[in-house]
C-alpha cells in the first residue's frame, strides 16, 4: 500500500477547545476550505505514533507529551482519494506554536466546531470522541462532491437522513442519525396511526409501547409505527418498510390515507445527552382490519402494542396519565380526519 494512503489526524485540546487547521493554501486539496485537524501521511517505516508526532511538530511546533490513539477512519472522497487516516487526540504538549504552511490554525471551542465548515463524516467522530467511545473503526463515502452516501461503525451501517430545508424541500446535505439529533437539524419521517371502529361508533387507536433500550423515549406508548426516511428513500416507501419491520404488517400504498404535514421539535435528556427533534413528518391512516396476534413486534423497536379508544387516549395524552411522546396537534389531526 502507497504511504499516499496512509495519514493521522489529531485533534490537540487544551481549555475545551480544538486545535483547527483551515486548509486555504493547495490549490488541488481535497480539504481545500474545510477545517480539520493537524497531521499528515506517513514516511516510509513509520507507525502511527511516529508519523503524528512528527507531524503536529512540523504543523504546529508543539511536541505531544499526552495523546491518545482513538480510531481508524477509512475515508474514500468519491473522487479517486482513499485514505486509513489513524485518529489521535491529544491533553498534553509543549513548546511554542508555528504558523502552518498549509493553513490557518485556530483554538475553537469544542462546540463550536460543528458550525465550521467541516465534513458530515467528521462530525460523527466528533460525537464518537465526546461520547468517550473506545477505539472505533468508522468508514465514510462520499460522492464526489463532497455529499456523505455511506457510513458505517465497526463494520456496521450507519443510518443517514436527507437534512431538509424549512419548507420541507431536500437540502443537498446527508447527516448521520446522531448528529442530526446533536444539531437539532430538520428530517422527514413517517407516522403511522392504526385505527379500528368500534362496536359504539367510536374509533380505537393502536399504540406501540417503545422498547427500553430505545435511545430516545425509552418505555413510552407512541405511534402505531413509526420511522425516519432513510437519505435517497421516497416517502411511501419508508412508511411501507416501518409497517412490515416493527409489526410485520405488509401493506400497499393504497392502504395508507395521507391526512397532512406535521412538524415537531423536542428537546429532552435521555441516557445523560441532550437528544434535539426536529420532525417533518407525514402522517398516514390505515383502517383495514388488525389482529394483535397475527402481528410480529420487532424487539428492538416494539415491546407490546395496546388499543385504546381515541377520546379516551386524547384525555390521557392532555393529563400525562400514562408514559408517552405523542404530540397532541398530531393526535388531534387523526381525530379530523375521522369526523370526530
Amino acid at each position: 500500500m502507497s504511504m499516499k494512503n496512509l495519514s493521522t489526524l489529531c485533534y490537540l485540546e487544551k481549555d475545551g477547545k480544538y486545535l483547527m487547521l483551515h486548509r486555504t493554501v493547495k490549490k488541488n486539496d481535497v480539504n481545500k476550505d474545510k477545517w480539520i485537524g493537524v497531521g499528515g501521511h506517513f514516511e516510509e517505516g513509520e507507525s502511527p505514533e511516529e508519523c503524528v508526532l512528527r507531524e503536529v511538530r512540523e504543523e504546529t511546533g508543539y511536541l505531544l507529551t499526552s495523546y491518545q490513539y482513538r480510531g481508524l477512519v477509512t475515508f474514500v472522497s468519491g473522487d479517486g482519494v482513499t485514505e486509513y487516516m489513524s485518529l489521535f487526540t491529544a491533553d498534553g504538549f509543549e513548546g511554542e506554536e508555528i504558523s502552518c504552511d498549509e493553513g490557518i490554525l485556530e483554538w475553537v471551542p469544542i462546540e463550536k466546531v460543528w458550525e465550521l465548515n467541516i465534513w458530515e463524516g467528521d462530525k460523527i467522530f466528533f460525537r464518537l470522541l465526546d461520547a468517550q467511545v473506545p477505539f472505533f473503526s468508522l468508514k465514510l463515502v462520499y460522492d464526489g462532491h463532497g455529499v456523505l452516501t455511506e457510513a458505517s461503525l465497526n463494520g456496521s451501517p450507519m443510518e443517514l437522513f436527507d437534512i431538509l430545508n424549512e419548507d420541507g424541500t431536500r437540502s443537498k446535505v446527508v447527516r448521520e442519525r446522531g448528529v442530526t439529533h446533536c444539531q437539532g437539524s430538520l428530517h422527514p419521517t413517517v407516522h403511522i396511526w392504526i385505527v379500528r371502529k368500534g362496536e359504539n361508533g367510536n374509533y380505537d387507536v393502536l399504540l406501540q409501547k417503545r422498547s427500553a433500550e430505545k435511545d430516545s423515549y425509552p418505555g413510552c406508548y407512541d405511534i402505531s409505527s413509526a420511522g425516519h426516511v432513510a437519505a435517497g428513500e421516497e416517502i411511501m416507501e419508508s412508511a411501507l418498510r416501518e409497517l412490515e419491520e416493527e409489526l410485520g404488517l405488509p401493506a400497499d400504498p393504497e392502504d395508507l390515507q395521507m391526512i397532512g404535514i406535521h412538524r415537531g421539535t423536542k428537546e429532552e435528556i435521555f441516557h445523560g445527552k441532550l437528544f434535539k427533534d426536529d420532525e417533518w413528518s407525514h402522517v398516514y391512516l390505515y383502517q383495514k382490519p388488525v389482529k394483535e396476534e397475527d402481528l410480529r413486534l420487532q424487539e428492538s423497536e416494539v415491546e407490546e402494542v395496546l388499543w385504546m379508544e381515541y377520546h379516551a387516549c386524547l384525555l390521557g395524552i392532555q393529563k400525562g396519565s400514562f408514559p408517552n411522546c405523542i404530540y397532541e396537534d398530531e393526535f388531534r389531526m387523526i381525530g379530523q380526519a375521522l369526523g370526530l
